[in-house]
């Protein structure tokens, strides 16, 4: 399971409200609430704003590393860049996208959606895929060229 406990932790450090949070990452205090008690998994986009905010890397908040400062800060999350390295990953280990599916317990259609760009990939796949492969959520959404997670 996924842990969001820092989440917590650098709203705190920084003296904000779930509200003050909610108005910087675009959504309800509910939501902000839900996160930080792993009720729901926080979407990508909203991760990255919270990395952007913080200035720390996504795989510190993940708890993939105990790094914060990340190498860059990307407003925008570019799902084809993200598609690209997901495949590469596939390949690198002799994975069709069925095998990948499976390993990610989804469609073979969400597989191609991913790396082709369609679709930005869900939080919770990209955790696996990090964590199986032992690869940078950084680095997974371009934030990085280190593959590897840093701790």
């Amino acid at each position: 399971m996924m842990n969001f406990d820092r989440l917590y932790f650098l709203r705190e450090e920084q003296d904000l409200t779930q509200t003050e949070i909610g108005k910087i990452v675009n959504t309800t205090k509910v939501s902000i609430c839900n996160w930080e008690k792993g009720k729901e998994i926080i979407p990508l986009k909203k991760l990255n704003m919270y990395s952007n905010y913080f200035n720390v890397s996504l795989d510190y908040i993940l708890s993939l590393s105990n790094k914060k400062i990340p190498s860059s800060k990307i407003s925008f999350l570019d799902s084809e860049l993200i598609g690209n390295r997901i495949k590469e990953i596939r390949k690198e280990h002799n994975l069709s996208q069925r095998d990948l599916a499976k390993i990610l317990n989804t469609s073979c259609s969400n597989i191609c959606y991913y790396e082709t760009g369609k679709n930005l990939i869900l939080t919770a796949f990209a955790y696996q895929i990090c964590l199986k492969f032992n690869v940078s959520m950084d680095w997974l959404c371009g934030k990085t060229d280190d593959k590897l997670i840093n701790n």
